[in-house]
């Protein structure tokens, strides 16, 4: 997903604006935002989704890495109930590597205390 970064989407000063979201680096209007989002890792039910934001200058073509997050997303049926995946198959050095890394953060998650 692509979209031009218009001043409605901005402060006075130009800079984009993310609401909730910190910027690594700023987002100026006229730059193109791109989100690409990949599936990292299947469990029984669930999904990690990773998403990455880029910002282009078009007057220069330079690209900036400017935010980051994983997702993660619960299958559900129409009485929202969980429901099973079919799994993910990693092909690519680049895939194994992106689910090995999700694994790993599914295990912090289940392993980590709860707070009330």
């Amino acid at each position: 997903m692509s979209r031009t970064m218009l001043p409605s989407d901005a402060n006075p000063y130009g800079n984009v604006h993310g609401g909730e979201v910190s910027f690594l680096a700023p987002v100026y209007v006229g730059h193109l935002v791109t989100a690409k989002a990949s599936v990292n890792h299947v469990g029984k039910t669930s999904m990690e989704i990773g998403v990455r934001v880029e910002a282009e200058d078009m007057l220069t073509g330079n690209v900036v890495h400017v935010a980051s997050a994983h997702l993660v997303f619960v299958a559900t049926d129409e009485r929202g109930k969980p429901v099973a995946l079919p799994p993910l198959i990693a092909e690519t050095d680049d895939e194994r590597r992106r689910m090995a890394a999700a694994e790993a953060r599914r295990s912090l998650r289940l392993h980590r205390p709860r707070t009330s």
